[in-house]
């Protein structure tokens, strides 16, 4: 039971892990809105927590998950009584509550997975897993999907890889059959899934880039080693903070437009149209168009005017937020010397009291190189046609990235113990 009107919540879904219409509708919003109110209730001092005690937080803990899920209830009780699934009084009142139960279940299945990934059993954090999994099915589906559809000149596959096959198998011209699985405009084709392995190599490639700071031990002579500050300083925060900005500004100006279609200013963040008869509503004019990625070259080229918008918008945005996640995630360059000299360690050639500016000199700007490049690559990544969305495809590729550091250094430190 799936509305196939346009979905407001359509640009927000790539970073909460959530699929319309089905059981991971809510996906992790009711885990991470909870986790954001409690860490700015305890960080307020609204609520006073001593993380040093065992049983404060426990307590801190239990709260949140209750809170989790008194939001998961909350939320879907609104999406059921929207109209999401149909209108309520049209399904009736005992299918829209069997809806709500549905899925609060679901979202207490995905506390309950992250619980048991945070208690040690697993890689990681379950929220950055479930956002590369849903990232990563999405690929999947795109490229080995056996649905079928009628497109006017004969039934295709929806899954690109699928669609060659079934192409060179049905086409007595073998090159034209190849041609149009590569540029194929209706549904999934080669070229964007190339495109998606391209940006996932050249993202894993940067990854390795990294400026190595030489420090040296003071408690014990002698002692020396290194500092890594990587190209990706903040790693894919930048792109998630940007993409929900972005994705609010599109659900308010949906939102507003659908409401006051006629006011000025209202129009003047936003007109929403669909185009080409897909449900969902796309920005043709305002500020919510000139911030929205063009899909393709030719998109690009239509309207150079939007594209140089988007991509300064895109590149500062994502710079400013890395600069800005430094200060407030405590790996600032005041941050970072403190941790060193905590540690008893100096930076090797240089005295202890010039710490901090050597590395106010590193830092930020790796912060906001570093940000500059994943906007970037998310703008290659989306005028290439890569399958999933740039912000999407990075996303994945950094959680698995991160995933195989603490695999290999989960593996270097079981070699050191034997």
């Amino acid at each position: 039971m799936s509305s196939e009107s346009s979905d407001p919540m359509y640009w927000i879904r790539v970073i909460m892990a959530s699929n319309r219409g089905t059981l991971m509708e809510l996906g992790i919003t009711p885990v991470i809105t909870s986790g954001m109110i409690m860490q700015l209730l305890a960080g307020a001092n609204i609520i006073q927590v001593d993380y040093s005690i065992k049983e404060d937080r426990a307590l801190f803990s239990g709260a949140q998950k209750l809170f989790a899920m008194v939001i998961a209830i909350g939320s879907a009780t609104v999406t059921v009584l929207s109209g999401v699934y149909g209108v309520p009084s049209e399904i009736g009142a005992g299918m829209a509550l069997l809806l709500v139960l549905q899925l609060c279940f679901a979202a207490l299945i995905t506390m309950l997975l992250d619980e048991l990934l945070q208690k040690g059993y697993g890689l990681g954090s379950g929220i950055s897993l479930f956002i590369a999994t849903n990232i990563c099915e999405t690929i999947f589906w795109k490229a080995f999907s056996p649905t079928t559809y009628n497109t006017g000149r004969g039934t295709e596959f929806e899954g690109a890889v699928v669609a060659l096959f079934h192409l060179l198998f049905t086409r007595k011209d073998k090159f034209r059959a190849i041609k149009e699985a590569m540029y194929r405009t209706n549904l999934p084709n080669l070229s964007s899934l190339l495109a998606t392995g391209l940006v996932f190599v050249v993202v894993i490639y940067l990854q390795g880039f990294r400026v190595e700071i030489p420090v040296k031990s003071n408690r014990m002579r002698g002692q020396q080693g290194s500092y890594p500050i990587k190209l990706f300083y903040t790693s894919n925060m930048p792109i998630m903070l940007q993409s929900a900005l972005v994705s609010n500004i599109f659900f308010i100006s949906q939102l507003l437009y659908k409401r006051f279609p006629d006011n000025f200013f209202i129009r003047l963040i936003g007109v929403w149209k669909n185009e080409d008869g897909v449900p969902q509503d796309a920005a043709i004019s305002g500020f919510a168009y000139y911030i929205s990625p063009p899909h393709s070259i030719m998109g690009a080229l239509e309207d150079p005017v939007r594209f140089l918008v988007y991509v300064v918008f895109m590149l500062g945005a994502c710079a400013m937020f890395s600069k800005t996640w430094i200060e407030v995630s405590g790996s600032s360059p005041k941050d970072v010397a403190k941790q060193l000299k905590d540690q008893q360690l100096v930076l090797r050639g240089h005295r202890e009291g010039s710490m901090y500016k050597e590395l106010k000199k590193v830092i930020p700007t790796a912060a906001a190189f570093g940000g500059l490049c994943i906007g970037a690559l998310s703008v290659a990544a989306d005028l290439l046609g890569a399958i999933g969305s740039g912000t999407g495809i990075l996303l994945a590729v950094t959680i698995i990235y991160q995933y195989f550091e603490v695999f290999v250094k989960e593996q270097h430190e079981e070699g050191m113990t034997l």
